[in-house]
């Protein structure tokens, strides 16, 4: 055990997880006058709120007492059904029984680390890689190896080398859109994945919450679909596509796997809100889920090409960033020496927000980095925020530049 900061004590394992940066960040951007590109926010102007009014009130009326009372671990078989559906639209193939609805797509990252990660075990990450998991995964005390992210996908002979020589128990990655980069994992990587994981005994975690908002480019299937079902777990969620508020995701896993999953939920939280499974299930019902992403990505669509637009045409040239064809982040690099911690200071100041790089890595690096939000700002705001992060950029820049 270890002394908190109160009169109790903590487990000590809880001295390897560090508060989430983001949630601090997002306390300076509640003055309405800052522009923040901190949050991985949705944008709620796409909320579909009169669908979801309308399905909680069909819910109460016509299922109101199943609705309110205890249900199964597993979740609402109904809709767990129109997952598969969705996958096989896909062409996945997916058995409802493979499905474990979770408490949003971090609760399947608890139960996972809980689950299949023993302390001092090797787990891989991407680098940078999402806050959520190395919070969920660093509970469990592992030893955290990465392997470094191209602009199309991870590295692969470190990839390979970390498989052979480290023999991590969990790979878990997100190849669409990845929070926090931006990146998306191209055909040839994900081929390339796959067969080195197939000669692997690594358990690939496959996160998946922004596949559906590509606005731009082709879509590839799930990595995990070349992998057989008990050497993979894909993570889903309707927090970017319908409402984050209602908790709402799900895993798919092999038999093996799913069974060890649901006993920890059901240690966890016995099962995800029957109410809100029962509004998601009857909104899908009644409603065109795909008219609604359609609207999202054209959304995000227009933020993306405004944000990257500005940056071209005021970011200095030494400053990199990434130009992503879906999800809702976008990742600068500075040169090096840079901080991006110094050039937040300088951005409140102005009246604009981000979230500086160093969090999302496992190893101390990333000081140089930083990533932005275009889902949750306007297109006016977005030109005025990059406009005032790049005089920051500039007047920064002049001071931190390694001198020739």
């Amino acid at each position: 055990m270890t002394e908190s900061n109160s009169s109790f004590w903590a487990a000590s394992r809880l001295a390897a997880v560090r508060p989430s940066f983001i949630r601090e960040i997002l306390k300076v951007t509640e003055d309405p006058s800052v522009i923040s590109f901190a949050g991985g926010l949705p944008n709620p102007d796409l909320f579909p709120l009169e669908a979801l009014g309308e399905a909680t009130a069909k819910v109460l009326k016509d299922e109101g007492t199943q609705a309110l009372q205890y249900s199964t671990t597993e979740g609402y078989l109904p809709l767990r059904e129109w997952i598969a559906a969705r996958y096989a639209g896909r062409g996945v193939e997916v058995s409802p029984d493979q499905i474990l609805i979770t408490t949003g797509s971090q609760q399947g990252l608890d139960l996972i680390g809980k689950c299949f990660v023993d302390g001092g075990e090797p787990v891989l990450l991407e680098r940078p890689g999402y806050l959520g998991a190395i919070q969920a995964f660093a509970l469990m005390e592992p030893r955290f190896c990465t392997v470094p992210l191209a602009k199309d996908g991870p590295e692969l002979e470190p990839l390979r080398q970390v498989l052979a020589e480290d023999e991590p128990t969990v790979f878990y990655a997100v190849p669409n859109f990845q929070n926090p980069s931006g990146v998306c994992w191209s055909g040839a990587k994900r081929a390339a994945a796959v067969e080195m994981l197939e000669k692997s005994k690594t358990l690939f975690v496959e996160d998946d919450p922004y596949g559906e908002l590509r606005f731009a480019g082709v879509s590839h299937p799930p990595v995990s679909s070349g992998l057989e079902p008990n050497r993979r777990i894909l993570l889903g969620s309707f927090s970017k596509v319908a409402s984050p508020g209602l908790r709402v995701g799900w895993l798919v896993a092999g038999p093996q796997l799913r069974r060890h999953l649901v006993t920890a939920k059901q240690a966890a939280d016995l099962h995800t809100s029957t109410f809100n499974q029962r509004i998601l299930a009857r909104y899908l019902a009644d409603n065109d889920l795909d008219a609604h992403i359609a609207t999202i990505r054209d959304a995000y669509g227009r933020h993306a090409a405004v944000m990257i637009r500005t940056m071209e045409e005021h970011f200095p040239d030494e400053v990199d960033f990434t130009k992503p064809e879906g999800g809702m982040f976008l990742w600068v690099t500075l040169p090096e020496g840079c901080s991006a911690m110094a050039l937040f200071e300088k951005a409140i100041e102005a009246k604009v927000a981000f979230v500086p790089g160093a969090p999302f890595y496992v190893d101390g690096s990333g000081d140089n980095t930083l990533r932005v939000n275009f889902s949750n700002a306007n297109e006016m705001m977005i030109e005025e925020g990059i406009r005032r992060l790049a005089d920051c950029l500039k007047s920064y820049l002049a001071i931190c530049r390694p001198q020739p």
